[in-house]
């Protein structure tokens, strides 16, 4: 075990450092370059102490040491502004400027272990309070009762395209989202620790309003070549890392491909909606530190999805709509960066990133004639998203009180969408710059009480908007092991492509171009209490007024067809082809309740529950529930871990989530028969509610280690109950009726891992 200490605020090295491996008798001190060694580690788990004069003295748990791989660690320590009476055991900490409520430090070792992941650090999110998924096909997260589409990912600190596999997975029309997908294309080898952000965000972050995920990349061990290679029933998964050629300036490689095969689950039964789906990803990560220049890092990842759905020929054989169909989709992801930090004197650090990122995504649906057996474009849709955005930021260390930080993103974005269907269609580019200023000032005025006080700034050149957002959180520490935080923040977020270029064909132009950003209050409330053994009880209130969100308030007269309840809060892969008018409201408040156990003898659990409501207020003035208005969510993971040899462990763990249903809009059965369609009661938007969803997920692992390599057998089994949950209901246009439409089932999922 092995690493490196340093100031969480300008990441200058901290020499002399004390590092002690608790119920062991090893121990070590870093040197004038912050570095730290232990050699001859147990395999197994462990926690780790750290101390250094002048700085809060934390225990890191949930470290695993197997034979085969080193463990290197990066550890932020942060400067002290008040006295400790002990050791407080915690994730590792975040390098957050700002950052005091709504928090959560996500580590890859979290991701293999908890059940029902995929690897996918979106699928764990949905394991802490306040989050849940959209759909068990799909990784999309619903943040304090928002719609996916309003929350953000990040890479390296940077906002980029959806980084997630078959981006139509899950959704009620088949059609690409904005932020989910079937799976991340980032896999979990190659992820370091990751910040999730779920309201009142600090100023360095803009264009969100429910939640951000910040994923980092960790750095390949620079002494030694390592190498890992799993494979399961979803496909094979293979690392590599190590020093590059010179390493004397402790350059290091990483990286990471992947390569699916879901066919292997069709032959033990496990559909996907009778699809065909395949992807692969290919992600690396290159550090090159220097002596004088700082440090340079070059990343990317790539990824290639698709699937294929195809319709039944025998026509004696259709028992539904969609067996008279084909729909084909495919999928191209990219990005590639660049970052350099370096510090300038004791007190100063300057950091910049560069990145590109560039989505395609098409599918295309086809209608099987019974007549001539030959088949018929119906419908069609395209869509292009490209970012390259640039960031700089200075942290300043004033003294020990007082530390500013001033920065700003310049995002270069490039939108392109064409859809046709018989009802709707949306079609237009658009190019401009997203600019996003920032300045922080984080001040301690007495010992016990931390403030943050900052502006975000948002303008958006296509559509010419711009938003100032102040942001301010304030903590105090009330006594050594609980403390009080709140924080209010103004955030606003751009609108989606489909609403942008949404085409009225009545008017042959594109009316919603020059749409306002849809804008938010946030406010958080929080309360913190951590045990000594290694846990911690949190409490939060959250209160989220939204305005400026688009609606339909023209009259008939002027509108192709009367939707009343439409806002865009609820709009997910959907279109609409109306002139709309930033004149909606909604509103989000609720409860977290929250109790973590961190991994200790063996040990772990997360437990919360959530309490909320989510409410909109459309162009008709008539409040409504949210699409994803469920009410309650109730998630409990728990594990256990029996080292029952020198180099075994066996590990089981198990997690149940609970949600209110969501709702959705009642369909008019006789006029969808008359009609040929479904046709929706508009005027009772999102009035039924969908049966509660409970899921059981079960997971067991067995590790052994060798002295020179280590293995892992695991069982996840999502749904391990069976039970059937609804996903939605939709009008059948062969069956002539209303269908309710279910999750998936019981998912076995088996892998055997192998690192050395």
């Amino acid at each position: 075990m092995r690493g490196r200490i340093i100031d969480t605020n300008n990441e200058k090295p901290l020499a002399g450092a004390n590092i002690i491996l608790k119920n062991t008798t090893q121990g070590a001190q870093t040197d004038d370059n912050g570095y730290f060694r232990l050699e001859k580690v147990p395999v197994g788990r462990h926690q780790l102490e750290i101390s250094s004069i002048g700085f809060e003295t934390q225990v890191i748990s949930e470290i695993l040491v197997e034979s085969g791989k080193e463990v290197v660690l990066e550890i932020r320590l942060q400067e002290a502004t008040k006295q400790l009476g002990e050791a407080i055991v915690k994730a590792p900490s975040n390098n957050l400027t700002g950052s005091l409520t709504s928090i959560h430090s996500i580590t890859t070792e979290q991701i293999f272990r908890y059940p029902g992941t995929y690897l996918d650090p979106a699928r764990l999110a949905s394991a802490y309070a306040g989050v849940a998924n959209s759909n068990d096909q799909a990784n999309g997260m619903i943040i304090r009762g928002n719609s996916p589409n309003s929350m953000q990912w990040r890479l390296e600190g940077v906002e980029i395209v959806n980084p997630n596999h078959l981006s139509n997975a899950g959704t009620f029309s088949d059609r690409i989202t904005q932020n989910s997908g079937g799976v991340n294309i980032l896999s979990a080898q190659l992820l370091g620790n990751m910040n999730f952000l779920t309201g009142a965000f600090p100023a360095e972050y803009g264009n969100a309003l429910s939640g951000v995920m910040d994923m980092r990349l960790r750095k390949g061990n620079n002494q030694r070549h390592e190498f890992t290679a799993q494979a399961g029933l979803i496909g094979i998964d293979l690392a590599a890392e190590g020093p590059l050629s010179n390493s004397k300036k402790n350059g290091s490689y990483l990286v990471n491909y992947r390569y699916s095969f879901t066919g292997l689950l069709g032959l033990l039964g496990v559909t996907f909606g009778g699809e065909d789906i395949t992807f692969q990803d290919l992600s690396f990560n290159i550090s090159l530190p220097s002596k004088k220049s700082g440090t340079f890092t070059v990343f990317g990842m790539a990824g290639l999805s698709s699937n294929y759905f195809a319709g039944q020929r025998d026509t004696t054989l259709w028992e539904v709509q969609k067996d008279g169909f084909d729909i084909n989709y495919t999928n191209k992801m990219g990005a590639l960066g660049a970052t350099h930090s370096i510090n300038i004197g004791d007190k100063l650090l300057w950091r910049t990133t560069l990145v590109g990122s560039g989505l395609e995504s098409v599918r295309k649906g086809y209608v099987l004639s019974k007549s001539n057996f030959q088949r018929y474009l119906t419908q069609s849709d395209s869509v292009y998203k490209g970012r390259i955005s640039f960031t700089s930021s200075l942290g300043y260390k004033i003294n020990t009180r007082n530390l500013l930080k001033v920065g700003a993103f310049i995002t270069h974005q490039s939108d392109g969408i064409y859809s046709v269907a018989s009802e709707q269609s949306a079609k237009g580019e658009g190019r401009g710059l997203v600019l996003q200023p920032y300045i922080n000032w984080q001040f301690t005025p007495v010992s016990k009480l931390t403030a943050n006080i900052g502006l975000h700034y948002l303008n958006y050149t296509v559509s010419k908007s711009q938003s100032v957002e102040p942001r301010v959180s304030v903590g105090y520490q009330l006594t050594n092991n609980q403390s009080i935080s709140f924080a209010y923040g103004l955030h606003s977020q751009l609108q989606l492509p489909q609403v942008y270029f949404a085409y009225s064909t009545l008017a042959q132009n594109t009316p919603n171009i020059a749409l306002d950003f849809t804008k938010a209050h946030h406010y958080v409330l929080s309360h913190q209490y951590f045990f000594k053994r290694g846990s911690y009880f949190k409490t939060e209130l959250y209160y989220q007024k939204i305005f400026n969100v688009p609606v339909i308030t023209a009259s008939p007269l002027v509108t192709q067809k009367v939707e009343p309840g439409f806002s865009t809060l609820n709009l997910v892969e959907g279109f609409i082809d109306e002139p709309l008018q930033n004149k909606g409201t909604g509103q989000n408040y609720g409860i977290e309740i929250t109790y973590q156990q961190y991994l200790a003898n063996g040990f772990y659990a997360l437990v919360n529950g959530t309490y909320f409501n989510s409410s909109y207020v459309g162009g008709d003035g008539v409040k409504r529930n949210t699409r994803y208005n469920g009410k309650h969510i109730f998630n409990l993971t728990t594990g256990k871990e029996w080292e029952y040899s020198k180099n075994r462990i066996l590990g089981t763990s198990i997690r149940i989530i609970w949600l209110g249903g969501f709702y959705e809009t009642p369909i008019d059965e006789q006029a969808s028969q008359q009609a040929g369609r479904a046709i929706y009661k508009v005027t009772e938007a999102f009035t039924v509610k969908q049966p509660d969803y409970f899921r059981p997920d079960f997971r067991i692992y067995l590790k052994k280690s060798k002295e020179r390599y280590s293995r892992t057998l695991a069982l996840d089994i999502q749904n391990i109950a069976g039970y059937k949950n609804t996903a939605y209901s939709y009008y059948d246009i062969l069956q002539k009726k209303v269908i309710k439409q279910y999750q998936l089932g019981l998912i076995p999922i088996l892998s055997y891992r192998w690192e050395f």
